[in-house]
């Protein structure tokens, strides 16, 4: 089960100890443009339970990001080149709003898609193309029925794609989504977009619990969201341009 990034950063702080941000002691003598190194990191923060992965320096001038593993999860922060100064929380990109901190979460714990059930949901283009990508979609979100008909154009560019619907009420009735997939019909999904009404179902199934409990365990606390052949995790609506490049961005080598 996931745990919020959040959560993890409150834990990683708490259990910080007070020396990790001594600045007494070698971390001072250190040049400011020597670059800060796993060992110095590792140093920085020992006495959290977590290990350092890897150190880079970060799109924030002056500053490094450091990938530490904690609780099954591997966590992004930020720390100064002398290893004194942690910086932690959402950091935001004024240019375009994009969340760096919560990217950089997403690319280091991508979701293993294999896992994710193919069984109740409807599927818009090839169901055997190499490119297959998971969208929690809902048919009375504005967003979410705009990205509907940009997934029916995506895949007549390129016909190596696979949208797989996983249906969640986020807005919508249960009883409407229950007779999609009950039915697991496309033309009743295509009406349900296009705000239609729709007959009642005609079966009892658990698979409205089952995929709103797995948008929970993925952290996704809305609609749209999709997940790419990657396994990384993108919310929101994009137009068709933005789609197709971000596929391509994350694509799947399997």
């Amino acid at each position: 089960m996931r745990l919020a990034l959040p959560l993890l950063l409150i834990i990683l702080l708490s259990s910080l100890p007070v020396f990790a941000t001594d600045t007494t002691g070698a971390d001072t003598q250190q040049p400011e443009t020597q670059p800060l190194t796993k060992a110095a990191a590792t140093s920085a923060l020992q006495g959290i339970q977590g290990e350092v992965l890897f150190v880079n320096p970060a799109e924030i001038p002056g500053l490094y990001l450091v990938a530490m593993k904690m609780q099954g999860k591997v966590v992004p922060i930020y720390l100064d080149a002398t290893g004194s100064y942690l910086f932690s929380g959402n950091v935001i990109r004024l240019k375009d709003r994009k969340n760096l901190t919560e990217a950089y979460y997403q690319q280091l714990n991508p979701v293993d898609t294999t896992t994710i059930p193919l069984e109740e949901g409807l599927t818009i283009g090839n169901p055997n193309a190499t490119q297959q990508i998971f969208v929690f979609t809902d048919p009375h979100c504005a967003h979410c029925i705009q990205l509907h008909k940009v997934l029916k154009e995506a895949v007549k560019v390129n016909t190596d794609l696979a949208f797989h619907t996983k249906l969640v009420p986020f807005q919508s009735p249960k009883k409407l989504i229950q007779t999609i997939i009950c039915n697991k019909s496309m033309e009743q999904l295509d009406k349900a977009f296009s705000g239609k009404d729709l007959p009642d179902p005609g079966c009892e199934t658990d698979a409205i619990e089952r995929n709103s409990k797995l948008a929970r365990e993925l952290g996704i606390r809305g609609t749209p969201t999709l997940i790419f052949p990657n396994g990384h995790i993108s919310p929101g609506y994009r137009p068709l341009d933005k789609l197709l490049d971000q596929i391509e961005e994350n694509r799947s080598d399997s």
